[in-house]
């Protein structure tokens, strides 16, 4: 910080204020404690008020972090041999769902109302049938499910 006798600005108020939310969130201060150091913070004038107020906690970064564990990638899941049809069974099953309840509803209401309405599923159906037999066609056998960031 610049010299303590020297005004300070409010977006200095304001970097003193996120550094006391990151050392409450990290546990090294209680709310009572972060509530009484930033209303002192917001009513600091000069930049030696401001390190007063932080003078006894560390400073803040990423050194002082510990590292966070690695997450092991899921297992991939088995891709058949089938062209690529048994590669993404959820998303096949969820669409055979769908189209099976989009379908009876349909059917109901045309029954209900004794004459053949706007068949509408087609444009749930369809689309999405679209882009999932878009994918399994395209999909190689020996590339591994999943999202490319897991990959």
């Amino acid at each position: 910080m610049p010299e303590p006798h020297l005004r300070a600005a409010d977006a200095d108020r304001a970097a003193v204020a996120t550094v006391l939310g990151q050392h409450m969130s990290a546990g090294r201060l209680t709310v009572d404690e972060y509530d009484d150091r930033l209303s002192r913070v917001y009513g600091a004038k000069t930049y030696g008020e401001l390190e007063e107020i932080t003078a006894d906690l560390p400073p803040t970064g990423l050194a002082a972090r510990p590292a966070a564990a690695p997450v092991p990638a899921p297992a991939p899941a088995h891709v058949g041999s089938h062209g690529g049809w048994d590669a993404d069974p959820h998303s096949w099953r969820s669409w055979v769902t769908t189209s099976l309840i989009v379908l009876v509803i349909w059917a109901a209401t045309s029954l209900a109302s004794w004459q053949f309405l706007y068949f509408w599923p087609v444009w749930v159906i369809g689309p999405w049938g679209a882009v999932l037999l878009a994918q399994t066609l395209t999909r190689r056998d020996d590339e591994p499910d999943g999202p490319p960031a897991l990959r």
